[in-house]
């Protein structure tokens, strides 16, 4: 995988004018996502309605922890970008709508299993799942739910379909157990990179890559949006590792610098391990060592990693994927959803949650 160029950290306070240029992005970004979003409309309502026959099941309890996660929202960020990369070649049908919710079911199935492994309590300002059915009932609803992710892609008959969904949740469980391997330890950036592809970036190829199957896109066509849907995806990672550090609780949903509590290290505070002092090293270790706050507070941590740059760090980096995406659709015919896949990148960098 092709990584960033490294950048020395700086400790000089952000400029005032970088400051009003991401604030106008943010603005941009939102106005421009409402636009993919309208131009999404049918095919998104049409999603939704499909993800609520598929959560259906003669088991009452995977039927109502599956219409829960359904009803807790989210971004439908993944079933957009292959509605966007199909229609952006060519197709539009059934199709599409029934992949849209097999990605959208998997991605579930992975909060459902992330919030058991983590001890989650809380899910977009939710209780998580598993607080109110208990890991036993949530374990089986996630492993229900990737069956019948595939179950539904079975109806496309195409062994392409298939392999796509098959290659994508092996990455996605080594993914995680490798991370299960490394939490407390200060991770490389190349070991880090490795983790959100397989994690998060991995599907958001793979929804590129169906619909472009869909549309029975060249070989060459497919890779370039699976490119564009990985620097995507490890854009959006990045800048959810970021938020995780600096949001507030409110807006997240869930306790500030929960990653770090439960031992992750993510490419901010990496940063900070590798540029900064022994003392902020041995501080960081301590959360990681603790799994907790008891002994460093957050506000530490947050302090340790301004005054590095690692925050700004993080984001340069995640701004450098975005540009790569962008790059990656130059050979795709002109429309307006390469129009809208072309904005996606800005509002992937410049959301708050």
């Amino acid at each position: 995988m092709t990584q960033p160029r490294q950048h020395s950290p700086s400790s000089k306070p952000e400029p005032d004018l970088k400051r009003e240029k991401r604030s106008d992005l943010s603005t941009l970004a939102i106005a421009t996502a409402r636009e993919v979003f309208d131009l999404l409309r049918d095919d998104l309502v049409a999603i939704e309605q499909e993800l609520g026959r598929d959560a259906a099941s003669g088991v009452s309890t995977i039927t109502e922890i599956a219409e829960y996660l359904r009803e807790g929202g989210g971004k439908r960020i993944r079933p957009s970008l292959l509605l966007l990369a199909a229609h952006m070649l060519g197709y539009s049908g059934p199709s599409s709508i029934r992949l849209g919710a097999v990605v959208e079911m998997v991605h579930t199935a992975t909060l459902v299993h992330d919030d058991i492994i983590d001890g989650a309590d809380t899910r977009r300002g939710r209780p998580s799942a598993n607080t109110t059915w208990g890991n036993e009932k949530c374990v089986l609803a996630g492993d229900w739910l990737y069956m019948q992710a595939f179950r539904v892609a079975l109806e496309e008959k195409n062994l392409r379909v298939l392999d796509l969904l098959i290659g994508l949740t092996q990455q996605m469980v080594e993914g995680e157990l490798l991370q299960i391997q490394k939490l407390g330890k200060a991770v490389s950036e190349a070991e880090y990179y490795d983790l959100i592809f397989r994690k998060t970036a991995c599907l958001f190829s793979v929804s590129m890559q169906l619909g472009a199957v869909l549309a029975g896109a060249t070989e060459a066509q497919i890779l370039s949006v699976g490119a564009y849907g990985r620097t995507v995806g490890l854009a959006f990672q990045i800048v959810d590792d970021v938020l995780d550090l600096t949001a507030t609780e409110e807006v997240l949903g869930k306790p500030v610098a929960s990653d770090l509590r439960e031992g992750k290290a993510t490419l901010a505070v990496i940063h900070s391990l590798d540029h900064g002092t022994a003392a902020d090293r041995q501080i960081i270790q301590r959360v990681l060592d603790d799994r907790s706050f008891e002994n460093v507070s957050r506000q530490q941590i947050q302090e340790i990693l301004m005054r590095n740059g690692s925050v700004t760090y993080a984001m340069g980096v995640a701004e450098r994927y975005a540009e790569q995406s962008r790059r990656a659709l130059k050979p795709m015919p002109e429309s307006d959803f390469k129009r809208a896949l072309l904005w996606v990148p800005d509002f992937v960098v410049a959301r708050d949650k």
